[in-house]
């Protein structure tokens, strides 16, 4: 069992993984050069901050040689790739088989079942599949969650893959949107777009009542939102 959390040390986005391991150990992940630290259960946050303040000009100098490197080639679906869910890079292993097709995580592995001469096309469409699946079984108890907090009633919700929007609210439906892009980001980003979208449900406009509900309900709702921005081709409605 593992448990994953999401830290700022300065402009350092750090995902923690707590296992039941003895050692502390940090990674950089491409092409992003996004910081994972995998800690034993009792190690805490202030920690974990020492830790990455001590390698912080490493850190930085390794997320710098990853900007300069050209683009990766597009996914080809093939084992060995990285693939994020819930903010956190796993290394997808493809299996041929025949049967059932399906996606499985283990520990630091994403298994992809398919049947043999299976082409990248429908690699892609079983794996968002899995990825919208999962999203549809995190969204019901999330919203059941901030409904009475932020004091709102959610009539329907969907996911859907969106190029240019994180989420998006239909107001006159009180509908909302989400999308599936945010299965590969943390639980804390998926958790913002979704308080986002409902805070639209008593404020229609990004503006100074807009800010200050977030600030009631999501304080630091800003961090969040910095890490989103870092893909600059998805904005909110």
């Amino acid at each position: 069992m593992s448990k994953s959390r999401q830290i700022f040390v300065d402009d350092i986005d750090v995902q923690i993984v707590r296992k039941r391991i003895k050692n502390l150990h940090l990674r950089i992940y491409p092409p992003d050069g996004c910081v994972r630290v995998t800690a034993p259960m009792s190690i805490r946050d202030d920690e974990v901050r020492f830790v990455v303040m001590e390698r912080f000009n490493w850190i930085k100098k390794q997320q710098l040689r990853l900007s300069s490197l050209p683009p990766a080639p597009s996914c080809k679906m093939l084992t060995g790739e990285c693939h994020h869910y819930l903010g956190q890079p796993y290394t997808l292993e493809v299996i041929e088989r025949s049967g059932r097709q399906q996606a499985v995580l283990e520990d630091s592995t994403l298994l992809l079942y398919v049947r043999p001469g299976t082409d990248v096309d429908k690699r892609s469409l079983l794996l968002n599949g899995w990825y919208r699946q999962q999203l549809k079984i995190l969204l019901p108890e999330l919203i059941q969650k901030w409904e009475p907090v932020i004091g709102v009633n959610v009539a329907d919700w969907g996911v859907k893959k969106m190029k240019t929007r994180w989420g998006s609210c239909n107001i006159g439906a009180r509908r909302i949107w989400l999308n599936l892009e945010l299965m590969k980001k943390s639980m804390d980003c998926l958790e913002y777009v979704l308080v986002h979208e409902m805070v639209h449900l008593l404020e229609r406009y990004h503006n100074r009542n807009f800010k200050a509900y977030m600030d009631q309900f999501l304080p630091d709702w800003r961090l969040h939102d910095e890490v989103l921005k870092r893909e600059p081709s998805l904005r909110y409605v």
